[in-house]
């Protein structure tokens, strides 16, 4: 998802007295006035986030982010090595700090609200496609069933530690962690009186407030690439205003061998990458760890049955505001709730 924000105007001062000197003071009142935003991009959880806020003091808060950000892969992150969730992965401690337990515990509910389209315990499937630190393989029958035995066995907290009936069992939370962070982020601007930002990390953005021009942020939704090297296109945008929007797509994230192209989405009822046509879901939630959750779960899912589950949970977390992109014979549809739809007028 690529965010394209609109510049803002600048208010015009009121007229003076003295008509010789009203293009002098216009000039000056309007630099004065004239609040452009901080703007602040870097690196985090193997990819890039770009922020940008209004300021009245113009303060650099990037020292302060980038800190929280760090913090937060040394806790959940698996391309870290050392990392909690790496350490928890390989039976060296069970003890979760408060970021693991909220991933795990909001996991868990999410993957019992979307009956197992969403799941935290994929850990080593993921990794045996070859969608994380681990050379690539497609596993064998018995290879399979076993990495299944282990992603279905049951897991939980006690305590604030980690359980789990078999030590096989490895936790994934690449398909939440990015949202949560991206709230984190907001929630310390939140905590410095900045009233008016959009965060984007990895596409997964919060908003809070207005321009100060009186106008929405705009976020761009992404028209589903052929490959991972296409330019990225704007398929649509939509206004944003307290509010996360996330999209999730099978169009770069993908690798192919032998003329078929495995996607990075893993169905964890039967182990293998999902293959539908299904190209991309965008999700407006109020917290983005929800949308984030929601979109894996209706890639999992597939068209077909992501409506039937909307229309099973019309007041259900993330079935509001959805929007699908899909492949019909080789052209690109598109399938909105109506709340999406109304969003986007």
């Amino acid at each position: 998802m690529n965010t394209y924000l609109k510049n803002k105007s600048v208010r015009h001062p009121r007229a003076g007295r003295f008509l010789v000197t009203l293009a002098a003071c216009s000039l000056l009142l309007a630099s004065c006035h004239r609040q452009e935003p901080v703007r602040l991009a870097g690196e985090a959880q193997g990819t890039f986030y770009s922020i940008q806020y209004y300021d009245p003091q113009q303060r650099n808060l990037q020292p302060r982010i980038d800190s929280l950000l760090q913090a937060f892969d040394r806790s959940a992150s698996l391309w870290v090595d050392s990392s909690l969730l790496r350490r928890i992965n390989a039976g060296q401690t069970d003890s979760l700090d408060a970021t693991l337990q909220f991933l795990l515990q909001n996991s868990l509910r999410i993957m019992e609200y979307t009956d197992g389209a969403f799941d935290p315990r994929v850990g080593r499937l993921v990794q045996t496609w070859g969608f994380s630190f681990k050379q690539r393989s497609e596993p064998d029958s018995a290879t399979l069933a076993a990495l299944l035995r282990a992603a279905h066995s049951p897991v939980g907290i006690a305590d604030g530690r980690f359980f789990r009936h078999s030590p096989d069992t490895e936790l994934d939370f690449n398909a939440i962690a990015q949202g949560y962070a991206s709230d984190l982020v907001a929630r310390l601007l939140d905590s410095c009186g900045i009233d008016s930002y959009l965060v984007d990390i990895g596409g997964e953005v919060v908003s809070r407030g207005l321009k100060p021009d009186g106008s929405p942020w705009r976020v761009g939704i992404e028209r589903p690439a052929e490959d991972r090297y296409s330019e990225p296109v704007v398929h649509t945008a939509i206004p944003l205003t307290d509010a996360s929007v996330v999209t999730s797509g099978s169009y770069r994230k993908y690798y192919e061998r032998d003329g078929v192209r495995y996607s990075h989405t893993i169905d964890p009822a039967t182990g293998r990458p999902v293959q539908h046509s299904l190209l991309s879901v965008s999700v407006v939630e109020d917290q983005c760890w929800l949308a984030d959750a929601m979109c894996t779960a209706y890639m999992v899912m597939g068209l077909d049955s992501a409506r039937r589950f909307i229309a099973a949970h019309p007041d259900g977390p993330g079935t509001a505001a959805v929007y699908f992109i899909y492949d019909s014979c080789g052209t690109l549809k598109e399938y909105a709730t109506k709340e999406f739809n109304d969003l986007a007028k």
